[in-house]
């Protein structure tokens, strides 16, 4: 026998066998139970869902000769008929290709002749809604008075554009959505089935993937098992297959957003591209993302609402705390627009890193979420007292005479530190994102005892990264920001360095009162004898 298709193979062909859709199922077999089938049924719903299905069991269950609790016995003539296709009373017909007026008229003759054999004369119309206005109208008085054997299955997965006249003529049933759970069910019972191993978080994360369709989840599972065929499909080859990306990437694009470090998120979309991701996948995927951290934020007990492993949820929460709801939902509205532009774009990449860009700079927008994210920033500025003249004391309080008060060149610059700085990017790539993206912009200069003081412009790391306990046990306090960047020093040059990270409250005017190591390091300083 020819190699069938697993959607086709394991086509339900019982209503026990129907998944996700029991009040309808229920619903029908009790209709036949008690004898009170209609004369017409109206199918809604998404691609998958399991329409054109339902219908087929029901005009098979009506017909049957000797049926089970409502559900067609499978083995009378009259089954095994309609299963082959050859049924001369079960009638399928694809709207979509035949929807002219010459074909409703055809049915609406063939409709007055009585069955040959069996109960019902079965019309199963699919897309519906593709049928003429003419056409329509030609099925209107006969689905309105139909013979007592005639009965009209109608399936669309866009019931807006029918007819009113003949919606109200119709029993309908909303297909929905099948739960990414009974979709997991399902597939783990087929894999058993087909003796084909695979791991159960491959299996949920195809159920995401197929959005409700238990078809669409089928063909992706029949992709990933025929392309590693007799090995145990895993995640990671999921991932492979299909060209998505995984958490952890999301993850870091997020941070590195969250560390305004354009650069660093260009580099993660180049890697995603040479992976051979789809761009359109990777934004629907990181606006999921988004919109997982949104539920978080705005609910006390989001974890109900998020399909997603604890160790996921774990980093999800981390994450929620780095930043305010407004750039949560500035970011969801960017990324949102971002996948209806790649849909119909033709530079899909140009179009994704100006994304990127817009992210990382809020100040580039002028919508009400960038302008509150900018008012907030401002807020917190004004708070901590980071507005002062030219020439005025630090806001914070601190001396002054901590760091050199005039741009000229340090008398003395300890080893250590000018070793530091001309390593400074190999230092960078030691700390992870979000907080590199921070450093990487800041600004080094050096204290009075020597040690190395980096001035920081952007907020996030002086508030996320402040090694406070906030009342938990010492062993999980955060590691400051001055002990990640002296960690990092001390992993690339072996020395210890004393590290100090401050505000820097004098923004472009920072050169007017320090000087920046970073770009006289690499001239030939000496140290003066003391």
């Amino acid at each position: 026998m020819a190699y069938q298709a697993l959607y086709r193979k394991f086509r339900p062909a019982v209503f026990d066998d129907v998944k996700g859709q029991d009040a309808i199922v229920e619903t029908l077999r009790n209709q036949i139970l008690t004898k009170r089938v209609g004369h017409a049924y109206l199918f809604c719903g998404t691609r998958g869902t399991g329409k054109t299905t339902v219908a087929k069991i029901l005009a098979k269950a009506i017909n049957c000769e000797d049926p089970k609790n409502g559900s067609p016995c499978g083995v009378c003539k009259s089954c095994r008929a309609i299963q082959a296709g050859s049924s001369m009373n079960v009638i399928e017909i694809d709207a979509a290709s035949n929807n002219g007026v010459d074909s409703a008229r055809q049915i609406v003759e063939e409709v007055s002749y009585s069955p040959v054999d069996g109960k019902y004369k079965v019309y199963i119309i699919d897309e519906v809604h593709m049928l003429t206005p003419q056409a329509s109208n030609a099925l209107l008085k006969t689905l309105e008075e139909p013979p007592e054997y005639a009965v009209f299955i109608l399936a669309t997965t866009d019931p807006q554009k029918m007819l009113i006249t003949i919606l109200s003529r119709c029993q309908r049933y909303d297909f929905r959505r099948i739960d990414i759970d009974t979709i997991t069910a399902r597939l783990q019972e087929l894999m058993d089935k087909e003796q084909v191993t695979i791991e159960p978080k491959a299996l949920r994360y195809i159920a995401k993937l197929a959005d409700g369709s238990m078809r669409d989840a089928l063909s992706l599972l029949e992709r990933c098992v025929s392309f590693h065929f007799d090995k145990e499909l895993t995640y990671d080859m999921v991932l492979e297959v299909l060209s998505v990306v995984d958490q952890d990437i999301l993850s870091e694009l997020f941070r590195t957003i969250l560390g305004e470090d354009v650069a660093e998120c260009i580099r993660i979309l180049e890697d995603v591209v040479m992976q051979g991701r789809e761009l359109n996948r990777f934004a629907e995927d990181f606006t999921w993302y988004l919109r997982n951290l949104m539920l978080i934020k705005s609910c006390d007990d989001a974890e109900h609402l998020l399909d997603v492993s604890s160790e996921n949820l774990k980093k999800l929460k981390e994450e929620s705390e780095m930043c305010e709801q407004v750039t949560v939902l500035r970011l969801l509205r960017i990324f949102s627009e971002l996948a209806g532009k790649l849909r119909y774009a033709t530079s899909k990449r140009v179009i994704f890193e100006m994304t990127l860009v817009k992210a990382c700079r809020p100040e580039m927008e002028r919508d009400d979420e960038s302008m509150l994210e900018r008012i907030r920033v401002l807020e917190e500025k004004m708070e901590s007292g980071v507005f002062v003249r030219s020439g005025a004391a630090p806001a914070d309080g601190s001396d002054a005479g901590e760091v050199l008060s005039k741009p000229t060149l340090p008398a003395a610059v300890p080893e250590d530190v000018k070793e530091a700085i001309r390593n400074w990017a190999m230092i960078l790539t030691k700390i992870d994102q979000p907080l590199k993206g921070v450093i990487k912009r800041g600004k080094q200069t050096l204290g009075k005892n020597g040690e190395l003081i980096i001035y920081l412009d952007n907020d996030f790391a002086m508030k996320f990264f402040g090694g406070k306990s906030d009342g938990k046990e010492e062993e999980q306090r955060k590691p400051s920001v001055e002990e990640i960047v002296q960690a990092a020093i001390a992993e690339v040059i072996g020395k210890e360095v004393k590290v100090s990270v401050k505000r820097n409250q004098f923004q472009d005017a920072f050169s007017n009162h320090f000087v920046d190591l970073s770009k006289i390091i690499q001239m030939d300083i000496t140290e003066e004898e003391e």
